[in-house]
C-alpha cells in the first residue's frame, strides 16, 4: 500500500469516498468526509449558511470539522430540501507553481485510478469523472496562487438540481460555475 503525503490526505480522503454506491432506495451511500448522501440528520455546526429556493449551503471554514485536513482552506455542504446531502465541495489551500502541478497530478492520478479517465470540466482547467460523480477544478486565490475545488455529487443531485432550476431559472451548478469562475453551469 502507498503511503500518501499528510498535505495530500485531505483531498485523497475526499476522493476515497465519492466513489461509493447509492443504498437500494437510490438516495443513501457514503459521501466524501464519512457523511451520506440523502436525507441529513445531524451535521456539525457551520460557520454560515446561506439558502436559495430549494438549496442550504453550510459553509466550514479551515480547521472546523469537515474541513479539517492540512491542506484545506474550507468545505461546503449543500443540503436539497427533498434530497437532503447532494453535493460536498472542498476547497484547498492556495498553491503555485511546481507544488501546484504536483498536487493536481496527484489528485488527478488517484481520481483515474477509482473512476477511469475523466473529460474536460466547464472551465479551462477543470476535470469532470464518469457520471459526473466528481469535478477538479481551481480558481484564482487574491495573492495569484491558485485553490484546487473538488466537488463530489450524490445520486440525488439532477433531482435536486432540476428543482432548483425551476425555482430560480437556474441550475444548482451555477453555483460551483461561480465557485470556479467558469460560466457554464
Amino acid at each position: 500500500m502507498r503511503r500518501v503525503p499528510t498535505w495530500l490526505a485531505a483531498p485523497f480522503a475526499f476522493l476515497a469516498l465519492t466513489g461509493a454506491a447509492p443504498g437500494a432506495d437510490g438516495g443513501v451511500g457514503e459521501a466524501p468526509f464519512g457523511l451520506a448522501w440523502g436525507p441529513v440528520a445531524d451535521v456539525p455546526r457551520p460557520l454560515k449558511a446561506d439558502r436559495e429556493a430549494n438549496l442550504t449551503a453550510l459553509y466550514y471554514p479551515r480547521g472546523w470539522r469537515p474541513a479539517v485536513g492540512s491542506a484545506t482552506a474550507e468545505v461546503v455542504l449543500v443540503v436539497c430540501r427533498e434530497e437532503g446531502l447532494q453535493e460536498v465541495v472542498w476547497v484547498g489551500l492556495p498553491l503555485a507553481g511546481e507544488e501546484l502541478a504536483r498536487v493536481r497530478r496527484a489528485i488527478h492520478d488517484e481520481g483515474v485510478r477509482r473512476y477511469g479517465e475523466p473529460t474536460p470540466g466547464p472551465s479551462a482547467d477543470s476535470e469532470l469523472w464518469p457520471g459526473g460523480r466528481a469535478l477538479l477544478a481551481s480558481r484564482e486565490a487574491p495573492d495569484g496562487r491558485h485553490e484546487l475545488v473538488m466537488a463530489a455529487f450524490g445520486p440525488g443531485y439532477a433531482a435536486c438540481s432540476a428543482a432548483h432550476l425551476a425555482a430560480t431559472g437556474h441550475p444548482a451548478g451555477a453555483h460551483v460555475a461561480e465557485l470556479i469562475g467558469s460560466s457554464g453551469p
